[in-house]
């Protein structure tokens, strides 16, 4: 795919609105109860070889949802020779179940065919940015459709990093026309990790480029936040999301709650609180026009997963 034939296909992907991470546990509940959401996000790697009862309920939840597909083991960033039958079978089944999007992390997950089953942070360097800039292109191509990336949760920094992480992605982006996942909890996991300013990296990031935006939970223990996604959204990452949704008010949202997992109703619960945020954005902006109206003269303005190999009858849940 050419430059400016991934950047329209980017920019063509469509506002989903507010969505939920399809887990195993919710399956019934879907099934039998058509719960009012707007799409779901499954984890390629949980369906991608399944048979039986996971892929069954996932042709039924397609039928009746969008669906996106998120990945933790294409290895964007290894230097690995890229899993040509691992990218096969994710093209075969974004095919089968028409998915909006597909989604992985910037990270790389193992290396000499190892997997390490974890979500590996890259050096950010000019060496890297080209590495990562030639395997998106190709994976673009296989898959036939923008590649959307996520910002992934760190716990440390590489001395010889020289890029930060917001300006690698918007090079990478101006290169391959790929999108972004912004994860918003794994924003400020990684900020308070590395004593930096979450508000400062949503400021540098590539807003324009946001596909889709994470929210989740974590488990903070005083020194270090783990990124655990099994309670649920903590104040300060409300906070961030509405600092981006002003500015990116068309990124499809999604919940995560990969442990601990409460019922459907109090995941949607959850979720639509992101619904609040969003109206209390509208209603300030409103608030706003009309004095800048009335004040100056002016019109108002239009307003990581440990996947293991899975059963055919289990559903693999990441952590």
């Amino acid at each position: 795919m050419n430059l400016a034939k991934v950047n329209a296909a980017r920019e063509a992907l469509p506002h989903l609105g507010l969505g939920l991470g399809l887990r195993n546990v919710h399956f019934e509940h879907i099934l039998n109860h058509n719960p009012k959401l707007d799409w779901f996000e499954a984890i390629s790697e949980n369906f991608m070889d399944s048979g039986g009862r996971p892929i069954y309920v996932l042709d039924q939840i397609a039928e009746r949802y969008p669906i996106v597909l998120h990945g933790v083991s294409m290895s964007i960033g290894s230097t690995d020779p890229l899993n040509r039958i691992y990218l096969e079978k994710l093209e075969a089944l974004a095919k089968r179940v028409k998915a909006k999007w597909i989604s992985d992390h910037l990270c790389w997950t193992g290396i000499m065919g190892g997997n390490s089953h974890d979500l590996l942070p890259l050096p950010l360097t000019e060496e890297s940015l080209a590495h990562v800039i030639k395997r998106v292109r190709v994976v673009q191509d296989i898959l036939e459709r923008p590649l959307v990336l996520e910002n992934p949760s760190t716990y440390f920094e590489f001395t010889h990093s020289t890029i930060s992480e917001p300006e690698f992605l918007r090079v990478l982006s101006d290169a391959t026309g790929c999108g972004f996942l912004l994860d918003v909890n794994n924003v400020f996991v990684s900020c308070y990790n590395g004593d930096a300013d979450p508000y400062a990296y949503l400021e540098a990031f590539p807003l324009d480029r946001v596909v889709q935006i994470h929210l989740a939970g974590h488990e903070d223990l005083g020194t270090h936040i783990i990124d655990t996604h099994d309670r649920p959204v903590p104040q300060e990452v409300w906070d961030l999301y509405r600092k981006a949704i002003q500015v990116r008010p068309q990124a499809s949202t999604l919940l995560e709650w990969d442990g601990n997992i409460p019922d459907f109703e109090t995941c949607q619960e959850e979720l639509f609180k992101a619904k609040e945020l969003s109206a209390l954005n509208h209603r300030e902006e409103v608030s706003s026009s009309k004095s800048l109206s009335t004040q100056e003269g002016l019109s108002t303005p239009v307003d990581f997963l440990c996947p293991e190999v899975m059963a055919s009858t289990e559903m693999v849940e990441p952590r």
